[in-house]
């Protein structure tokens, strides 16, 4: 008997189902349902919502969400091994579990969704975790088809998400992310509760999206955090920021005016 239903054990249905975490596709088990059912909690509430979850492998945090009460999961699995471990979740939670054989990277869930906004509750494979962020940051119309991200990453990679100016982690990816969505690590989690433990320590990590992120294109905006080829001191000047200063320093809004600028730019050539 487990913590949070009357199926398995985690480690038994790794044995059961011959699940040995495989590296190249980014596979580390979290086998602790105390720990995916803090995951699971901070989503709340789950009663009415849709959750879509990525590679959910043995089905723990799968197995946490349904037991918590989310009305529907639906669980992309790029890996086949672990279908028939999700079919025994799905016969536990009848008419709740939609599993998809498929890869993130290019699964569109609105169909699914039937115009419903959904949450998005996953412990991410590493290989795919930033680009898969980056997809669900830059989709269009916002705000976006999903009103929730709690996702696990590489600790390194959730410190560059929250990243604010001034903070040594704030780059790009700090930038996108705050753009469009209000953002917290709420929690570590040590190598020791993964099976294999990786090198590093995650984190848990909520986004919340901006109901009216600052005015700007968001192509525009990713271009403008490259070389352009293009007059810095005039992009600075609609910033309103010293040509000579740091980009790590420049807040959010800054580079929405370099943006906007970069548009009027293109327009006049």
């Amino acid at each position: 008997m487990s913590a949070i239903d009357d199926l398995p054990p985690l480690r038994e249905v790794i044995r059961q189902h011959a699940l040995s975490a495989r590296k190249s596709l980014g596979q580390n088990f979290l086998l602790d349902l105390n720990l995916t059912a803090r995951i699971a909690r901070s989503a709340a509430p789950l009663e009415d919502s849709t959750v879509l979850e990525i590679g959910p492998g043995p089905g723990g945090l799968t197995r946490a969400l349904l037991a918590l009460g989310a009305r529907r999961v639906i669980a992309i699995e790029h890996d086949e091994r672990a279908i028939p471990a999700l079919q025994d979740i799905s016969a536990r939670y009848p008419g709740r579990l939609e599993i998809v054989h498929g890869d993130a990277m290019t699964f569109d869930p609105r169909p699914l969704l039937a115009g419903e906004r959904g949450k998005i509750v996953a412990n991410l494979p590493y290989n795919i975790a930033t680009q898969l962020l980056i997809n669900w940051l830059t989709t269009e119309p916002w705000p976006p088809w999903f009103d929730l991200m709690v996702l696990m990453f590489q600790r390194e990679v959730g410190e560059r998400i929250v990243a604010h100016e001034d903070e040594e982690a704030y780059g790009r990816l700090g930038v996108l992310a705050n753009w469009r969505c209000e953002t917290k690590i709420l929690f570590d989690i040590a190598p020791s509760a993964f099976v294999p433990p990786p090198k590093v320590t995650s984190s848990v990590v909520r986004l919340k999206p901006r109901a009216e992120p600052l005015a700007c294109d968001r192509k525009m905006l990713r271009q403008s955090l490259k070389s352009l080829g293009v007059d810095p001191a005039r992009l600075a000047a609609a910033a309103g920021v010293d040509a000579t200063r740091r980009a790590e320093t420049i807040p959010i809004s800054g580079f929405v005016a370099m943006a906007r600028e970069l548009a009027d730019i293109r327009a006049e050539t």
